[in-house]
């Protein structure tokens, strides 16, 4: 399943969400047969900030990301989200680089689907899927089935069932690693767009340094295993940003650092 639900949608008219905190102290994690992947690590994201995440394949992104949402526990240290006092429990989405949408559902049904599981009533729950396909611009497309769908448009489901929830942090896992360069390009520019329109937090896993740099505030990137951070950063972007910054003298300084740090991240 794309998105992971640990509470209940709010209404279609609830105010924006806002983020949580992601504090990460000591954390450890091994696996049986592929050893220690992470030993120590320690991050402080800070709440409704975008943050991404680069290194080696196999250094413990998603690791990390799978600890962040509960999905699996780390070994040692801690792994905590803190929403602000008096705030509900935090509310996470999970979006991994498969879609896995569930053919014999159209897409309105498949967006619904985490408010179903929850358990939210079938005419609330459509309306709050409704109204998240809109946030991702595929309203005209809700009676639509999978094999009718183009990639791009599989993984934008994919996000309006995690938006469904209207959730306090985003995960997001190579989620358009797999699509043609245009359609992620078009993608980041929709995932940016919600992201300072509902203000959550969002840990984005690529291997792009341009996606990473395009996207985010903060930059991370990692060792190979066990993970060590080489290179934490902020992005001096603008807040508002457009495809044609992608060919600005700026963006291109703003990637040399990221560059650098995972070359030294894939050395021996």
């Amino acid at each position: 399943m794309t998105s992971l639900v640990l509470a209940p949608g709010l209404a279609a008219d609830a105010p924006r969400p806002g983020g949580v905190r992601v504090l990460v102290e000591r954390a450890r994690r091994v696996f049986a047969g592929s050893g220690v992947v992470l030993d120590g690590l320690d991050l402080d994201v800070a709440a409704g900030t975008f943050v991404a995440l680069l290194g080696p394949s196999g250094c413990g992104k998603s690791t990390l990301l799978r600890l962040v949402a509960g999905l699996d526990q780390a070994d040692g240290g801690s792994v905590k989200l803190l929403a602000p006092e008096g705030a509900e429990r935090p509310r996470i989405a999970y979006v991994f680089q498969d879609a896995h949408l569930l053919p014999w559902r159209n897409v309105l049904d498949n967006a619904a689907l985490p408010l179903e599981l929850a358990g939210v009533g079938r005419d609330e729950r459509r309306a709050q899927a409704l109204v998240a396909l809109q946030q991702v611009g595929l309203g005209d497309a809700a009676a639509r089935h999978p094999a009718e769908l183009s990639g791009g448009m599989k993984m934008r489901v994919s996000l309006a069932r995690a938006l469904v929830t209207r959730p306090s942090i985003l995960l997001l896992d190579e989620p358009f690693a797999a699509l043609d360069e245009l359609t992620r390009q078009r993608l980041d520019d929709q995932l940016r767009a919600l992201w300072l329109d509902l203000g959550m937090t969002v840990l984005f896993v690529t291997h792009s340094n341009a996606e990473a740099a395009y996207l985010a505030e903060r930059c991370i990137v990692f060792s190979r295993r066990p993970a060590r951070i080489l290179l934490d950063t902020p992005i001096d972007l603008p807040r508002e940003r457009a495809a044609s910054l992608r060919s600005d003298p700026h963006f291109a300084r703003a990637l040399g650092p990221l560059q650098d740090a995972l070359l030294a991240g894939e050395a021996p």
